[in-house]
């Protein structure tokens, strides 16, 4: 048979070249499906099927060491951060309590819950979750400013009779003073018509670096304060819907309004810097 060797040379170039071209398309394809399977497919292409992939992330309801309650979480790192400030906390309250003790007995106070002086780990971290997701006043803010909030983790309560009260709060405010305590806060509202009626005031313990909060009562409005506390933890709590908040308002208010009011309460302002003093001895 005869062969022409002229015509067969092109036709066997075209053949490898063919294969060629058949080889790199396979090629460029296991690429493709390689970047589409990682999930970087061409626009417009059909998508391929997923790769396997490393279990997803553990769920903040699942997360070992984290915390939740009522709505409200903290994560394995936020909860241990809280512990950590509580484990201060309880530390600084064995020498601030002496001090408390000692301005109670000089004033005529009686301490009550004193047992309870310092705010349970649940109590505290529901505190700290809710100023971390924020509200109308303050934005959603993290740890470590949600713990600078806090004032009470240690608190106290001095309760007067009314007769005595004004007088009462001016000694023990400034017997603090005295010690070197620095007045951080003082929330006097007596002159409220519907609302809690107190003064609340928040001190800091330089030598520890610890605050601490001290109510002053009388007998009737830390009573109202027990009645209304619930009704009070209910409308904090971030899912509370608005007509809800508005009602236990109102209910709070009207307990509030039947509290009398001690002679002089409401001008008591926050002590001035006085002389120091010896601290009591723990």
């Amino acid at each position: 048979m005869h062969v022409n060797r002229n015509r067969s040379l092109p036709h066997r170039r075209a053949t490898r070249v063919a294969g060629t071209l058949l080889a790199t398309s396979f090629a460029l394809g296991a690429l493709q499906g390689g970047a589409w399977a990682a999930g970087s497919a061409p626009a417009g292409s059909a998508p391929a099927v997923p790769a396997p992939s490393a279990a997803p992330p553990i769920a903040p309801a699942d997360e070992p060491g984290s915390w939740h309650s009522e709505g409200l979480s903290l994560d394995a790192v936020e909860n241990r951060q809280v512990d950590r400030y509580l484990e201060h906390a309880r530390g600084a309250e064995r020498i601030i309590s002496t001090q408390i003790r000692e301005a109670a007995r000089r004033n005529g106070a009686e301490l009550v819950g004193f047992e309870h002086r310092l705010k349970s780990p649940d109590s505290l971290k529901r505190k700290v979750a809710t100023y971390m997701k924020g509200d109308e006043k303050h934005p959603p803010t993290n740890v470590d400013t949600a713990l600078e909030r806090v004032n009470d983790a240690v608190r106290y309560t001095f309760v007067w009779d009314d007769k005595k009260y004004t007088k009462g709060v001016r000694g023990a405010s400034r017997d603090l003073v005295s010690w070197q305590y620095n007045s951080v806060r003082w929330a006097n509202t007596w002159d409220s018509k519907d609302r809690y009626k107190a003064i609340n005031s928040a001190w800091r313990d330089p030598l520890r670096d610890q605050k601490f909060e001290v109510q002053f009562h009388t007998p009737a409005s830390k009573a109202a304060q027990e009645e209304t506390h619930k009704l009070y933890e209910e409308q904090r709590l971030p899912g509370t819907p608005p007509a809800r908040k508005a009602e236990l308002q109102r209910e709070q208010g009207r307990i509030f309004a039947a509290v009398p009011v001690p002679e002089g309460a409401g001008a008591l302002t926050a002590p001035a810097r006085t002389r120091p003093l010896p601290m009591p001895a723990a």
